[in-house]
């Protein structure tokens, strides 16, 4: 399997899996809002996913400027590309996974519009050939 396919397969999956989840929750299979009325632990849940959200992002985007990425990446090494193009990915989707669960846990909207900021980085961070 090529990088660029390794690659797409794997963007493809792992936002497949957050929206497998809310279609689950939407459709009254799992119980909504199990945490709703535990103020601290949602309070503390909030601030941990705000901070990784908040790093993940630009950390992501800004990756491959790194040197040592930036130089292994010019020089042809399909491995490094492979594992630095998945952890770019992973940074953004694994979030975005956590939000979900967490919106639909919790019911809060927090939850929901840091989904939604990284939902719109993924274009972003999607493998293409010309890149």
């Amino acid at each position: 399997m090529t990088v660029e396919k390794y690659l797409r397969n794997l963007f493809i999956g792992t936002v497949a899996v957050p929206l497998l989840i809310a279609t689950v929750y939407e459709c009254d299979v799992l119980p909504t809002g199990v945490f709703a009325g535990k103020a601290q632990e949602e309070f503390l849940v909030v601030i941990i996913m705000e901070l990784l959200t908040i790093v993940m992002i630009p950390l992501a985007l800004r990756l491959f400027k790194a040197k040592d990425v930036e130089r292994k990446v010019a020089e042809g090494d399909t491995l490094a590309l492979r594992r630095w193009g998945a952890l770019r990915i992973l940074m953004i989707t694994v979030p975005l996974l956590l939000n979900t669960i967490g919106y639909y846990l919790f019911m809060n909207t927090t939850f929901g519009y840091m989904a939604l900021i990284l939902l719109i980085c993924l274009p972003f961070v999607y493998t293409s050939p010309k890149k």
